[in-house]
């Protein structure tokens, strides 16, 4: 079998002030042919996965063309076009084929079209013909839109969050696409999208969330299904599929896979209220943490999330830990170019005044004065020592590691969030030696901290992605949406 591989993956907050130019593809990866598989070979990526499910199966992959860019606003129509354009061609050009797989995201936005993976799936199908099957793997995140799924032979979604199965669901979409070509599964897919977008509970090991999947296991048991997935959706997409849903896949009988899909649709409905969490702050949080002694306790930032297309540079948990005068306390991290730098250019062992954050949007809070110790400074390069992306080589740019008093904070160039200890380790910062730690993160760092956490708080502080700083107006939503929409379809904060 001759396999094509490639994807286009943005997670579009069409809310956030940060730039998605090819540029921003090009910095994280913007890979081609042979490149994509020396860059994932080995690593636990969806493409991993493709690489290392085509080699049990004895299946040449076809590398194409894979581009990802961290999130942020909606990309120029020109870029994504070119993008599209580009993955269609190669995969065109690449001979017979007996299938695609392909990475996508399914909760990107572009300027001009609020559904980019239909139209990347559309244009796979243009190059390839009807007769290929096209499957693909999809966040936990997406916004699953019914034209997405009839778009391609298979959409395979994630089940863990911290999304750490991603080389588990690739090895599941080979394994799927080799029944499609070589034992005539036909895949019939239905959506059941949900009245609501998920909150904050969505730990998948966890409580209430670990009942939804294993009531999604327990359907994907029968005999009949081929695959079924929970997306909880990405909430900072305005578009029209924005949202949860529930996909049932089965062989050939799309009326079972809509009876199953809305069976399990209705069973999550019934029990909307479990997946919202109180909104706090870390001021709330940190005298009851300090009181009940768990350390280290971890204060993980939901809203400032780079995760989600924020920024990265709100100030409000700093300025709670310097105003707490903590000891044994780091943040992780802080995206500021600009004091990066200075930090570089004084040296190691300097100290030096710093204006730290707040310097994206008024909503991420004032720029905090700081006469800091530079403790280390790096290019930001690093190899990813959790579960999640493990095997890949990072780089967040330029970084430093400053220190005010007893508060330790990693300052980056490049907007992500901490997927585990690797960078602050390389600038000679243990977060596991500390009491206290807030990481801009909501999920995805229990990969890499919750096994050794004494306790862990999820917060919301101000920042663009924060309604109670900003409010976030809603213009293309096809439905209404709990709590983006009230009945009324009148705007609610979510």
């Amino acid at each position: 079998m001759r396999v094509a591989v490639g994807g286009i993956v943005h997670e579009t907050n069409t809310f956030s002030p940060m730039e998605t130019t090819l540029g921003n593809f090009a910095e994280r990866w913007l890979l081609r042919r042979d490149d994509i598989v020396a860059t994932f070979r080995g690593t636990n990526t969806p493409i991993g996965g493709f690489l290392e499910g085509a080699a049990r199966h004895g299946i040449e992959l076809v590398p194409t063309l894979f581009a990802e860019a961290d999130p942020g606003r909606p990309a120029p129509a020109a870029v994504f076009d070119a993008l599209v354009a580009e993955l269609g061609d190669r995969i065109r050009l690449a001979g017979r084929l007996d299938g695609v797989v392909l990475d996508l995201h399914g909760a990107m936005v572009a300027e001009g079209n609020l559904d980019c993976e239909t139209s990347i799936l559309r244009a796979v199908r243009a190059a390839v013909g009807a007769d290929v099957p096209i499957v693909a793997q999809l966040d936990l995140h997406a916004n699953v839109s019914h034209d997405m799924v009839a778009a391609a032979d298979l959409l395979v979604g994630r089940e863990a969050y911290p999304e750490d199965d991603m080389a588990a669901r690739g090895n599941e979409c080979i394994d799927t696409l080799v029944r499609i070509v070589c034992e005539e599964l036909v895949p019939k897919a239905a959506l059941h999208q949900l009245s609501f977008v998920w909150g904050a509970n969505q730990v998948t090991a966890h409580e209430p969330m670990r009942s939804a999947i294993a009531a999604l296991h327990e359907l994907e048991r029968r005999p009949e299904v081929v695959c079924a997935w929970i997306s909880t959706g990405f909430p900072f997409s305005d578009s029209p599929a924005m949202g949860s849903s529930v996909t049932v896949v089965t062989d050939n009988d799309t009326a079972l896979a809509q009876e199953l899909a809305d069976e399990l649709g209705a069973w999550i409905e019934a029990r909307r209220d479990a997946w919202f969490a109180p909104r706090r702050t870390t001021a709330d949080l940190l005298p009851g943490a300090l009181t009940e002694g768990r350390f280290p306790v971890i204060f993980a930032d939901w809203m400032d999330n780079t995760g989600l297309g924020a920024p990265g540079d709100s100030t409000a948990m700093l300025r709670t830990f310097l105003d707490a005068k903590l000891q044994d306390a780091c943040l992780l991290y802080m995206v500021d170019p600009e004091s990066v730098a200075r930090c570089h250019a004084a040296g190691v062992g300097a100290v030096v005044r710093l204006e730290v954050g707040g310097k994206s949007a008024p909503e991420q809070g004032s720029p905090v004065p700081l006469e800091a110790e530079v403790v280390a400074v790096s290019d930001g390069r690093f190899r990813y020592a959790g579960t999640i992306y493990a095997g890949l080589e990072g780089s967040l740019g330029r970084s430093a590691h400053i220190r005010f008093g007893g508060v330790h904070v990693i300052l980056v160039s490049v907007r992500e969030q901490p997927l585990d200890t690797a960078l602050a380790c390389s600038l000679g910062l243990d977060p596991r030696a500390m009491r206290v730690i807030g990481v801009k993160s909501c999920v995805h760092f229990r990969a890499g901290f919750e096994s050794w956490a004494g306790a862990i708080h999820v917060v919301h502080e101000p920042c663009v992605n924060n309604p109670l700083a900003r409010p976030l107006s809603y213009q293309h939503l096809s439905r209404p949406v709990y709590p983006v929409f009230d009945g009324s379809n009148r705007p609610a904060a979510y």
